[in-house]
């Protein structure tokens, strides 16, 4: 591997003498070779699977072309990530780590508040709840007034060209942040249930996870980069290559921080089931309507094809929500009802 990384370098050199195209050059042969090797099991998780068990709607055409759009995305995005770190470690290659923690901030909050309105769409249609769902709309929106969340609407999106699961987000932040839902969600839920569904997610916005998710993201990230630093200076003095800033070494770069996200990733989502415990909360006290709360979640339970009672272990390491059980089991309980197992 780190003669093939050489090679490559070397071969890519005497292509350009530009470090801006040879680190694109290296990110492109690189980022396509992890597409390819992880494209069986994305096709088996993302297409195979679904429809397998029914929940997928999609023909495989649209899968194709929403792989096309997603690579297509994350080449523009991740290659100017990857060329202003390089810049940055070109310029500080001691201090580096810092800059780019900055760097990936800035990206982070910048990518919040445009997806709504640049990102999201290239996947979903989106428009604004129709004379039908007035009266929802309406309800939704007071809602938010009482969260004190200013929202510039109510949005359905066409879940229903790619599966039969639901969904509801508070998406955006500032002048982009709106309401959207699922146009399977609208023909299978009550608005009583899409009420509790969306307090929920108002409760995100309550206790001011997007930005402190945004800040914790940025520690741990920071934590990785340092490491990444390390990793960067020992194959220096190991492997031979030429400085912290040799393209060369991205590899190990991207082993470093893969890595770093995986032993971490207990970590994180013990943070996040912690949050979404509080927004259950939140949409239990703030609508006082338990009982439509918990059969919003059975339904989603079911509708999702989502394992309500995972191992212990499962959920501790894999789950970034609380088991369904026990968080249908919180609402039924909140009902006055011993909970139903």
């Amino acid at each position: 591997m780190v003669n093939l990384a050489h090679w490559l370098r070397a071969l890519l050199a005497g292509l350009t003498t530009s470090v801006w195209l040879l680190v694109a050059g290296f990110g492109l042969v690189f980022g396509a070779a992890y597409y390819l090797l992880e494209l069986p099991l994305s096709y088996y998780a993302g297409y195979v699977l679904p429809h397998r068990f029914h929940l997928s709607t999609q023909t495989v055409m649209g899968w194709i072309g929403d792989q096309v759009k997603g690579t297509l995305l994350a080449a523009v995005l991740g290659g100017a990530l990857l060329e202003a770190i390089y810049a940055v470690l070109r310029a500080t290659p001691d201090g580096w780590w810092l800059w780019a923690g900055g760097l990936m901030l800035l990206v982070n909050i910048a990518l919040t508040q445009l997806a709504p309105v640049l990102i999201f769409p290239l996947f979903f249609k989106f428009v604004p709840l129709g004379q039908e769902h007035a009266e929802l709309a309406d309800r939704l929106m007071r809602l938010a007034e009482r969260a004190d969340a200013h929202v510039r609407g109510v949005f359905k999106f066409d879940m229903s060209r790619r599966t039969k699961a639901a969904n509801a987000a508070v998406v955006g932040l500032g002048n982009t942040r709106r309401i959207i839902l699922g146009d399977t969600l609208l023909q299978e839920f009550t608005p009583d249930e899409i009420e509790t569904v969306l307090a929920h997610e108002l409760g995100h916005h309550v206790h001011r996870d997007i930005p402190l998710g945004i800040a914790v993201e940025s520690v741990v990230t920071l934590g990785g980069l340092w490491l990444a630093s390390q990793g960067l200076r020992w194959s220096v003095a190991v492997l031979r290559f030429a400085g912290p800033a040799d393209v060369a070494a991205l590899p190990v770069l991207a082993l470093v921080m893969g890595a770093y996200a995986l032993v971490t990733m207990p970590l994180g989502n013990a943070f996040s089931r912690w949050r979404e415990r509080r927004a259950d909360e939140y949409a239990l006290h703030s609508t006082n309507k338990a009982a439509a709360y918990a059969a919003a979640l059975t339904r989603l339970a079911n509708q999702n094809l989502s394992e309500a009672e995972p191992e212990p272990w499962v959920e501790f390491l894999l789950y970034s929500h609380p088991a369904l059980g026990k968080r249908i089991a919180m609402a039924q309980k909140a009902t006055g009802q011993d909970p139903v197992r």
